[in-house]
């Protein structure tokens, strides 16, 4: 029997025949009359031990033989029989593994499409400009050119190169806050002072577009102030090049007891229905934006709102133009 070469299986029989053989022994001694019986009652427990054991066995290999089903075909299902006992339980914990695995390999699976399709957006946002960057090195050989279109080149080259630093800073920064590395801290800070840093990089190109920056400030912000500010950078720069020239840009920040809240508003055609569902994912261009626009600016700073216990909502306004509005809680929402 397959049984008996189980050493554990074979030990307890061999005890228990021992054991058996001494008590015939000892009742024969005793009384002829009781040695059957106890030959029948001890044979009746070897018996009994036997077909528990061999039943037991069959489960625990029916169970390996659904765990190896598993480990080779995922479609299959784990454990059916749910009756009480250690066996059971082991079959439940072993299903709650299974379950936990299976949803940890689904989710290693979408990583691995999020991380293909990153590198295939971020290969083609680097790629576009690489290629204007090599068209206007190969005008820059030409040995007729005159010096005032090489320094127009020159000047498209610096512009082409500070797009790429950006846009290699920018996808640093959203690996950063995908890998779950990024420690933001918690700093109170005068809203006016904030808002004035966050806008700070971009006081000059508004006022070389003609563009009004209003600012209307109170209160405070518990948030990171160098990420938080980047956030609130982007959405400026994303209003600053929807804005016409003379149109304006106006900021407003306010603070309760529940949340810190900035809206940036600005005079702008607004965002276009079909692209307000889709206006934070990255790598999204709408409609209006130019080809200078990578769709990123704004997928970072919803990253960076909501890791911090923010939420993000963008709209158009009643009166025209696009409204972001970015609210900060002091407590878990």
């Amino acid at each position: 029997m397959k049984l008996l070469r189980n050493r554990e299986v074979f030990s307890v029989l061999m005890i228990m025949l021992i054991i058996s053989g001494a008590a015939v022994l000892y009742t024969h001694s005793l009384d002829r009359k009781y040695c059957l019986l106890t030959l029948i009652l001890c044979s009746a427990f070897i018996v009994l031990y036997l077909v528990s054991t061999a039943l037991r066995y069959r489960k625990l290999s029916s169970l390996t033989s659904e765990i190896n089903s598993i480990l080779h075909d995922e479609s299959r299902m784990l454990i059916n029989d749910f009756n009480e006992g250690e066996l059971a339980l082991l079959r439940a914990e072993i299903r709650k593994m299974t379950v936990r695995l299976r949803e940890q390999s689904q989710l290693l699976k979408e990583d691995k499409i999020r991380l293909v399709d990153f590198l295939a957006d971020v290969s083609h946002q680097i790629r576009t400009p690489l290629t204007s960057l090599n068209l206007l090195v190969s005008f820059l050989e030409k040995p007729d050119l005159s010096p005032e279109r090489r320094r127009e080149i020159a000047h498209e080259l610096s512009g082409l190169l500070r797009r790429i630093d950006w846009l290699i800073t920018v996808l640093l920064k959203i690996s950063r806050l995908d890998a779950g590395v990024v420690k933001f801290r918690s700093e109170t800070i005068d809203m006016n002072e904030f808002i004035s840093k966050a806008s700070a990089p971009l006081q000059i190109p508004i006022e070389i577009h003609g563009q009004n920056l209003i600012i209307d400030a109170d209160g405070s912000i518990t948030a990171d102030e160098s990420w938080t500010c980047e956030a609130v950078g982007n959405i400026l720069k994303n209003c600053m090049e929807h804005t016409p020239e003379g149109g304006s840009i106006t900021v407003k920040a306010t603070e309760n007891s529940l949340y810190s809240e900035i809206i940036i508003s600005d005079s702008g055609s607004g965002i276009s229905e079909d692209d307000l569902p889709h206006i934070f994912e990255r790598f999204y261009k709408g409609k209006d934006s130019d080809d200078s626009s990578f769709g990123i600016g704004l997928a970072l700073a919803r990253m960076i709102v909501t890791e911090q216990n923010g939420t993000i909502k963008a709209e158009n306004s009643a009166e025209g133009g696009a409204r972001f509005s970015m609210r900060f809680y002091k407590g878990t929402v």
